[in-house]
């Protein structure tokens, strides 16, 4: 009897141990999901793209001028802004920006030579580095909508703080686009705050502003940004 107790006992202590194993296992498959979960901004398809900057990020001037941007009889639109701490007033310095857009086909188009994330951005894209004061700047030409669609002409932007992931915010838009339509404006997260452009003509080139809130209706955002 004593044998079979002990015998009883161990497989009992056997069994205890492989729940405790099997839990400990499935915590551990589930931790990098729950990571993923947890990053500032939530799921970005396509983020990533802002790494592949040609040069390295503590190298970035404030001002980009968006290659192949070369579209005939076209002012150019430069725009510029300031990117604002969490606190909203606070200039935040050494702030990454990716932007990338259509050309005036509205497609996203690329080299031959293209690699990686330019093969689906195109070519039409470009990197920054906000300045001491906060301050931001690029240089391109008005995008044109997807051809066959209702989507407004509209220019992505992913931003990467220096202490934080990379996330995506509102896109540029501009107030004029009549595809910008009122449910369409109803229906913008303001990630990053407005992203909706007033555009002045100046003579030679289009100009037009857009500051950015840090953290501004950005889902997961730590609070001690």
């Amino acid at each position: 009897m004593i044998y079979t107790d002990k015998i009883i006992t161990n497989h009992k202590h056997l069994k205890n141990l492989r729940s405790i194993l099997s839990y400990l296992l499935l915590l551990l498959l589930t931790l990098p999901v729950f990571g993923q979960d947890k990053k500032a901004g939530g799921p970005c398809e396509g983020c990533e793209a802002i790494y592949e900057s040609p040069v390295p990020f503590d190298k970035l001037d404030m001002l980009a001028k968006l290659p192949d941007a070369t579209w005939n009889g076209k002012k150019p639109l430069a725009i510029n802004g300031i990117v604002y701490k969490a606190d909203g007033k606070t200039p935040a310095p050494g702030v990454i920006l990716y932007v990338y857009h259509t050309d005036e086909t509205g497609h996203y188009t690329a080299k031959e030579s293209a690699k990686g994330w330019e093969k689906r951005h195109g070519s039409i894209r470009g990197w920054m580095r906000t300045n001491a004061k906060g301050e931001y700047k690029f240089v391109t030409l008005r995008p044109a909508p997807y051809p066959g669609h209702t989507d407004p002409a509209h220019i992505h932007i992913t931003i990467k703080e220096p202490t934080l992931n990379e996330y995506y915010i509102d896109e540029y838009l501009f107030d004029d686009d009549p595809l910008l339509t009122a449910d369409k404006r109803a229906k913008l997260e303001n990630r990053g705050g407005s992203g909706i452009l007033k555009l002045k003509d100046v003579g030679t080139m289009y100009k037009a502003e857009r500051n950015i809130y840090l953290g501004k209706n950005i889902p997961n955002y730590p609070s001690n940004q």
